[in-house]
Order: C-alpha cells, then sequence, then structure tokens
C-alpha cells in the first residue's frame, strides 16, 4: 500500500451520502397506501380498502366481512370482501413489500470493509489497519435512489393493475352467480309446466283420448325441461364457486345469500367520444410502460461507466512500525484510491445492452399503447350492442311473449285454444325470461370490461357477447 502524510479529504459528499442513506426506510404499510391511492376510482367503489398490516385492522375487516355476508350480497359488496380477503392478492401486496425493502437495501451503503495485521521479524513489529469503501456506490447514490424509486413506481402500478382487475374479475362473477340462479328458477317454472302436461297426457292415454305418439312427445318435453334444468342448476353452482373463489371464501362462509336479481339497465348510455384518449392518459398498464421507459432511458448514460469502473474504490490506512532494540515507533497514515485499468472491457457491450433495453421498453409502451386504442373500441362496441340486445329483449320480446300468453289464455277460455297450446306457450313465455336475463347479464359484463379497459388494465378476452356471438354462429343439431 502507499503511505503518505496527508489525511483522508472530509469530502462534503460523505456527508450528503451519509444524509440520504439515514433517509431511506421501509414504507410501514408495504406500500399499501400507494397502491389504493393508484386504484381510487378504478375499482367502482369510491372507499375500497384493501387487506392491512396492523392486526387490529385486520380484525375490524374480518368482522366487515361477516357483516356483509349476513345479508343478501350486493356487488359493491363482493368486491369489497375480495380486496380484503382475496389470498392471491394478499399474497400480491406482499411481494411489493418484499420489493419495497429491497429497494432499500438497494440504496443503503455497504458497511466499510476494516482490516489489521500484525507483521513481525528480527528487527521490528509492524502493524496495519486499513479503512476501505465503495467509491462508486458513493457517488452513485442519488441515482441509484432515483432509480430504485422508478423501479418501485413500476411495481407498484403493476400491484394496482392485479387490484383492478379481482375487482373486475369478482364483479363478473358476481353477475354470473346471480344471473346463473334466476336462469335456474325459470328452468323450475318449465319444468313445473311441463310436468303438468305430461301428467294430462299420462291421464288421456289412460282413458283412450290420446294417442301414444302424443303421449311420448309430452314426455320428451318434461324430459328435456329436466335436463335443461339439471344444466342451469350446475351452472348457478360452479358459477358461486367461482364468485366464493374470488372472494378467498370457504366452510361456513360460503353459504352467503345471493342478491334476487341483476341491476336495472342505465338509462343511457356511455358516449364513444374521447375513449381512446381516456385510455391511453387513465389506464395503469400504460402508465407502468411508460415509466419503465423512462427508468431504462436514464440508466442507459450510467451503463458503461458502471461496467468500467464498477470497482473503483477508497481506503485509508494507518501503520504502526515498532524496532525491537530501541523501541521507536514510527505510524504512517494515508488513503488508496483504487481505479480498474480498462484495457480489456470497455462497456461496449454494457452501453449496447443498455440501449437495446431502452428501445424494448420504448417498443412495449407502442405496443401497449395500441392494444389499449384497440381494446377500449372492442369493448365499447360490445358493450353498445349488449345494451340494445339487453333492451330489446325487455322492451319488445318478453312483452310480445306476455301478449302472446295472455291471448292463448283467452282463446283456450272460449274454447279455440288446447291445453297444450296453453302450456306451450307458457314455457315459451319463461323461456324468453330466462333470455332476457342472459341479455342483461352481458350487458354488465360488457360494461365491466369496458370500465377496466377506459382506467384499468387489459381486460383479455372480452365476455359475453363475443363468445355469444361465436356460439350462435355454430349450426346446432335438432
Amino acid at each position: 500500500m502507499s503511505a503518505t502524510a496527508r489525511t483522508l479529504p472530509r469530502w462534503p459528499a460523505v456527508a450528503l451520502a451519509a444524509w440520504l442513506t439515514g433517509c431511506a426506510s421501509v414504507s410501514p404499510d408495504g406500500l399499501r397506501g400507494d397502491v389504493q391511492t393508484l386504484t381510487q376510482g378504478r375499482t367502482g367503489i369510491a372507499d375500497a380498502a384493501l387487506p392491512a398490516v396492523d392486526p387490529a385492522a385486520r380484525d375490524k375487516a374480518r368482522q366487515a366481512i361477516d357483516g356483509w355476508l349476513a345479508q343478501p350480497l350486493t356487488q359493491d359488496a363482493a368486491v369489497r370482501i375480495a380486496l380484503l380477503h382475496n389470498p392471491g392478492l394478499q399474497a400480491r401486496l406482499a411481494a411489493l413489500g418484499v420489493a419495497d425493502a429491497e429497494r432499500v437495501q438497494a440504496i443503503t451503503l455497504p458497511n466499510p470493509q476494516f482490516s489489521i495485521a500484525r507483521l513481525a521479524n528480527s528487527h521490528e513489529r509492524e502493524i496495519e489497519r486499513t479503512l476501505a469503501f465503495s467509491l462508486l456506490d458513493l457517488v452513485t447514490l442519488p441515482w441509484r435512489m432515483e432509480r430504485q424509486a422508478e423501479r418501485m413506481q413500476v411495481a407498484t402500478l403493476q400491484a394496482a393493475q392485479e387490484v383492478v382487475a379481482l375487482a373486475a374479475d369478482t364483479r363478473r362473477a358476481w353477475l354470473r352467480a346471480v344471473a346463473a340462479e334466476q336462469v335456474a328458477a325459470t328452468h323450475e317454472r318449465m319444468v313445473e309446466a311441463a310436468e303438468a302436461g305430461a301428467e294430462l297426457a299420462r291421464r288421456m292415454a289412460r282413458v283412450g283420448n290420446f294417442s301414444r305418439l302424443q303421449h311420448a312427445r309430452e314426455q320428451a318435453v318434461l324430459q328435456e325441461a329436466n335436463a335443461q334444468r339439471a344444466r342451469a342448476r350446475l351452472a348457478a353452482a360452479t358459477a358461486r364457486e367461482q364468485l366464493s373463489r374470488s372472494m378467498g371464501l370457504w366452510g361456513a362462509q360460503t353459504g352467503y345469500t345471493l342478491a334476487e336479481q341483476l341491476p336495472a339497465l342505465p338509462a343511457t348510455a356511455l358516449p364513444a367520444d374521447g375513449i381512446e384518449a381516456t385510455a391511453l392518459r387513465e389506464r395503469l398498464d400504460v402508465q407502468a410502460a411508460r415509466r419503465q421507459l423512462d427508468t431504462e432511458a436514464r440508466q442507459q448514460g450510467w451503463a458503461r461507466a458502471g461496467a468500467v469502473f464498477g470497482d473503483l474504490g477508497l481506503a485509508y490506512s494507518r501503520n504502526t512500525t515498532t524496532e525491537r532494540e530501541s523501541s521507536h515507533r514510527e505510524t504512517t497514515r494515508g488513503w488508496e484510491l483504487d481505479v480498474p485499468l480498462p484495457l480489456f472491457d470497455w462497456g461496449g457491450a454494457a452501453r449496447t445492452r443498455a440501449q437495446a433495453r431502452v428501445e424494448q421498453s420504448a417498443a412495449t409502451l407502442q405496443d401497449t399503447a395500441v392494444r389499449a386504442r384497440s381494446e377500449v373500441r372492442s369493448a365499447w362496441l360490445t358493450y353498445r350492442t349488449a345494451l340494445d340486445l339487453a333492451r330489446q329483449q325487455r322492451d319488445e320480446v318478453v312483452p310480445l311473449r306476455q301478449l302472446i300468453a295472455g291471448e292463448t289464455t283467452l282463446r283456450y277460455n272460449g274454447m279455440l285454444a288446447s291445453v297444450w297450446e296453453l302450456l306451450a306457450e307458457a314455457r315459451a313465455s319463461t323461456q324468453s325470461v330466462a333470455g332476457a336475463i342472459e341479455a342483461q347479464r352481458d350487458f354488465w359484463l360488457a360494461e365491466t370490461d369496458l370500465q377496466l379497459a377506459l382506467t384499468g388494465t387489459s381486460p383479455g378476452a372480452l365476455q359475453g357477447l363475443a363468445s355469444g356471438a361465436t356460439a350462435a354462429s355454430t349450426p346446432q343439431g335438432h
């Protein structure tokens, strides 16, 4: 080691770095407050809460969940329960807290290295003391703090996307569960009408007023009605299980009672004006992609220097030499600067990699923006068509079936229509009600997708009408 009588300079950067490091601390709530702020207004509930870290707050949340489950479960209550109780979301928020702790660890200056050595020969004894630390970590501390803060903002935006997506999934599950129970109830009424027809046919066939063919047809109608009821009951049970999974419920908690019916259709539709601009401005995945690009662009300038001078170090030495015969002691002090020589690695690969990462982030941002524009347009078209179809079922189809059922009843009372026509019309009228319920469900599913595409994240495969259109285009066997 080189020795000199000069003392180690007291750089202002040392004090500044120590102060900055002392200011870095882990968020008490694991950044859950930041996630809740980002999701404000994007879950459909203004004051929706997330799982708390404090045990007392968790006990209060459990009491609130028990209160919501004791009443007929509404859509908003289901979303509140899912955000507080879904274990997958709790794991994701805990992972965000881990990332926050890693951020603080990354911007904390590494501990200095202290070494001591005792060397002796026949003439003298030497004691070496060295205190060393990484100079590059000290110089780049402000930049690393900014970089880690940007990374945590990206991670927080990604966690907020999962919160919004869970809220949307829970809304869809609630809509399907309520609609499935309503449809199952209509199938119960259809089975009752089919049973009445089959019983009447059996009696008439027994006294010789009905042929075996006519009797068999009514029996076939009953069997088909029973099969449809079984499928409707299965759909209601599976939809309810999906809702329970979204809310993180199990055991006795799954015995909740659902609301009796879906929300009414809105009087007016959301306009299509400005939906693309809203998506680009409000969507969390677009914001995350934009933030990632900013982070990579800032990192690019330091990539080459970090690769070349990553082992830059500074050390302070104090050596004491004592002669055995005269006991004369001599102390030398000084500092040492370790600078790597860029003979082989000039940082070209690191610079190329940083530039490629910037280009990758830019392309990802563009792809996210294009996808957001397309998804919001598709979601609005699905939403608008679903609303028109639901209104048609409510305002045209169901009233027509009710009119036909009423006229058939009058004709039956006047001896102009048979009981079989009356029963068949009752089944058809009940089927139209089931179709109206499904159309109403499809609209609210489309509305959920539209809200998610506007302010949250990618809704994925659009639900409801698009899949229904595909099914409708497939030929059905008779």
